[in-house]
């Protein structure tokens, strides 16, 4: 079936998709004006030291399954989970193999051991890939029969999907310990597996993915380099901003994403310079990060995600940093006046970015009259920030030449115009649109 983009705005493009994802588009047209909700783990743990008081509540059950990465084994990390588990007697299993950007030959690898085990609880502990990683395995767990193509497929409000899984936890209890201040993974219902053969990445988005408990205990991340404290902080601020200006925000969602842009202007650039030897600092851009988390689980991102999974995956960029080359293009592009979504579906009230970025310019204390001062405002602090955390302001700075960027830019446009992130932008971008804002990145302009 080929659905004509043209009713977004013109768009000299078509695409081929299957049934269930053209009555995944039309649905949340049809429902947007239904009840809404906000779901977030039904515990949250956040102190110092809550690892040790959260995981006491497993007391009773009988077999732990911990997914790590190797570094976090090696370095004794994972003492802190399982001294724990040995004082309330749960006996526990640790796979230790996880990698960045994990594959299905890694998730099968570990369903060997699960399968024979028989875990009642499982348990993630470490940056996005090793809770990516836990979920997946605790849906193949409680789901063997998953299709993958089904989960997967795109959609513009999760909320309102026709594929949706089942209640998971029959078995297993998941539990998520994030050791890195960004992914907001452990609060949120998504991940992303790749299959190693197709080399194909499998978006997985379902809120029976959101893990029943999530610790967000600062002792994890106060040795984690000042790289990974710029990318990921960086990264959260994304969430926070992309989800508050979400056509899919909701005043549930606007307090978390407001609270975690205005902590992480605060204390992020004291997290990097510092690090550990500013502990207030790591703490607070820790729980910054997970109120990003639930603030995009339940109002989405937008395009600077979409562009920037595109770019990072064809440069080699990380994620992080990704979004920070492409984040004030986006709120630039999101500024200007773009009803084409409004006149798409009048029926509909979406939100107008220009005002929600004014908020974020007014929660910060930036000053300025006018809406757009504001925004002028809001995009000056963030390359102040982008400056601070020593963040290249252009593609350009990346080392990408400018053969190589051409040469792939038709790609990454085509790509994150197809990107499911797109679809809660507040202004839908046309691919020549999308296009002008990676030149822009390329070469710093705003």
């Amino acid at each position: 079936m080929t659905i004509g983009c043209g009713s977004w705005g013109g768009n000299a493009v078509s695409e081929n998709v299957g049934i269930k994802h053209l009555l995944n588009y039309k649905t949340v047209a049809e429902r947007r004006e239904n009840m809404l909700w906000f779901k977030v783990p039904p515990k949250v743990y956040f102190k110092r030291g809550a690892t040790d008081l959260a995981l006491r509540e497993l007391k009773g059950r009988q077999r732990a399954f911990i997914v790590t990465d190797r570094y976090l084994f090696d370095s004794g990390t994972v003492y802190n989970v399982t001294k724990v588990l040995e004082e309330i007697g749960v006996d526990f299993q640790i796979f230790f193999d996880v990698k960045p950007d994990p594959t299905l030959s890694t998730i099968n690898e570990a369903m060997q051991m699960v399968n024979v085990y028989k875990p009642d609880v499982i348990i993630a502990l470490g940056g996005g890939s090793p809770i990516d990683a836990a979920k997946v395995i605790w849906l193949m767990y409680e789901q063997p029969e998953t299709v993958f193509d089904d989960v997967a497929m795109r959609f513009m409000d999760i909320r309102k999907r026709i594929c949706d899984l089942p209640a998971l936890g029959k078995k297993a209890t998941m539990v998520a310990i994030p050791t890195t201040s960004g992914t907001g993974s452990e609060v949120t219902p998504f991940a992303v597996i790749t299959d190693d053969k197709t080399h194909i990445k499998y978006p997985l988005a379902d809120y029976a993915l959101t893990p029943e408990m999530a610790i967000i205990d600062p002792n994890f991340v106060d040795s984690m380099p000042k790289g990974l404290c710029a990318a990921s902080g960086i990264d959260a601020l994304s969430h926070a901003l992309e989800a508050y200006a979400s056509s899919m925000a909701t005043n549930f969602t606007n307090s978390p994403a407001l609270e975690a842009a205005k902590l992480i202007f605060r204390y992020l650039p004291r997290s990097y310079k510092f690090g550990k030897d500013d502990p207030i600092a790591r703490e607070k851009i820790h729980y910054a990060s997970a109120l990003a988390g639930m603030a995009f689980a339940n109002a989405f991102l937008g395009v600077c995600h979409s562009m920037a999974h595109k770019l990072g995956a064809a440069f080699n960029i990380p994620h992080g940093i990704a979004n920070a080359l492409l984040l004030n293009q986006v709120i630039r592009f999101n500024s200007n006046d773009c009803p084409r979504k409004q006149a798409a579906f009048p029926q509909y009230k979406f939100p107008n970015a220009k005002t929600k970025y004014a908020q974020v310019a007014d929660n910060l204390g930036l000053g300025g009259n006018s809406e757009d001062e504001k925004v002028n405002l809001l995009i000056n602090a963030i390359t102040n920030l982008k400056k601070e955390l020593e963040i290249p302001l252009s593609i350009r700075d990346m080392g990408v030449s400018e053969e190589e960027f051409y040469a792939k830019l038709d790609n990454l446009v085509e790509l994150a115009f197809d990107d499911q992130c797109t679809g809660a932008n507040p202004a839908y971008p046309l691919m020549k649109e999308i296009r002008e804002m990676y030149i822009k990145a390329y070469n710093g302009e705003v």
